[in-house]
């Protein structure tokens, strides 16, 4: 059985998020490079090649087309211009939503139907822009959302709680971007409410280092990747092998009708059902606020 998975757009997000598949336990068999740089992905192919034989996994890497989508079960978007330093995720909207509307449409003409997984920046305009130009049901298209900073959150309290990363149940949500936030009320460790844990200076403290994570690495080394690529892979895996597990991604809200980064069930359809939680009054101000960021920013360019 095929497992094909065709990424567009091979900068530093794609290929971190290629050189994490090939380092990485999956189910992926067939690997597709696209770039507008053709030289370059002849190049990334032969190197991820070179890896194989130390491998976890038996893969067939390509430089691939855009006809090399039609029997795809994955296409990860991350194509598009990268966050500079001193440049927020938004204000790449207008030079990335001209890159989609042509990318999308040739993947679309060229007979794609499975899931689009988009991480390109500002990360929930952009999938929503996917639905919008794809005209794919809604559950077949998400983006990476809050899935890294929800990774970096655990990771902070982690280090601070000197608990297990993976023993930290919480989330970031709403926009992948300045507006997102925490909900503490609905954290715990185990069973155990995380406010045993953390006091209000010190959740307060994690809460804006996971809000300026991003804008740090980029002044530090002028990108992120690494930290995406590993979320990405967790994603493919839940979608290929029917996971059903919960990852907080950016999906279809349709009362609001916006993309935000919200807990879902993911399997091999992309969303399978969402999850329903209570927020405290002050959560649901903030959630508001995040809704009202990004649907006025997708207005901009809708």
């Amino acid at each position: 059985m095929k497992n094909k998975v065709v990424i567009i757009g091979c900068g530093n997000v794609g290929m971190s998020y290629a050189y994490a598949l090939v380092n990485q336990k999956t189910v992926v068999t067939d690997l597709y490079l696209i770039d507008l740089n053709k030289e370059r992905v002849e190049g990334e192919v032969m190197d991820l090649r070179h890896c194989l034989p130390y491998a976890p996994n038996k893969m067939n890497i390509q430089a691939g087309e855009y006809s090399d989508v039609k029997d795809a079960d994955i296409v990860v978007i991350a194509s598009g211009a990268n966050q500079l330093p001193g440049e927020t995720r938004m204000d790449l909207i207008y030079k990335n939503s001209k890159i989609f509307k042509e990318v999308v449409g040739k993947v679309m003409e060229n007979g794609f139907d499975g899931v689009f997984l988009v991480v390109t920046n500002p990360l929930d305009v952009m999938t929503q822009l996917t639905y919008k130009y794809s005209g794919l049901p809604a559950h077949r298209v998400i983006g990476s959302g809050t899935f890294l900073d929800t990774s970096r959150l655990k990771y902070l309290i982690g280090e601070k709680t000197h608990i297990n990363p993976k023993s930290v149940h919480g989330y970031v949500i709403g926009e992948h971007g300045d507006s997102e936030f925490v909900p503490w009320s609905c954290a715990n460790v185990g069973l155990q409410s995380i406010d045993d844990f953390l006091s209000e200076a010190e959740k307060q403290e994690i809460s804006e280092k996971v809000r300026n994570a991003a804008y740090e690495i980029i002044n530090k080394k002028g990108n992120t990747s690494y930290g995406i690529g590993v979320c990405l892979v967790k994603i493919t895996n839940a979608i290929l092998t029917d996971e059903r597990s919960v990852m907080v991604v950016s999906n279809y809200d349709k009362n609001n009708d916006v993309y935000i980064g919200m807990p879902a069930i993911i399997g091999k359809n992309g969303v399978v059902k969402k999850i329903w939680f209570t927020l405290t009054e002050e959560e649901e101000a903030k959630l508001s606020h995040s809704i009202s960021v990004i649907k006025e920013a997708v207005d901009k360019v809708l």
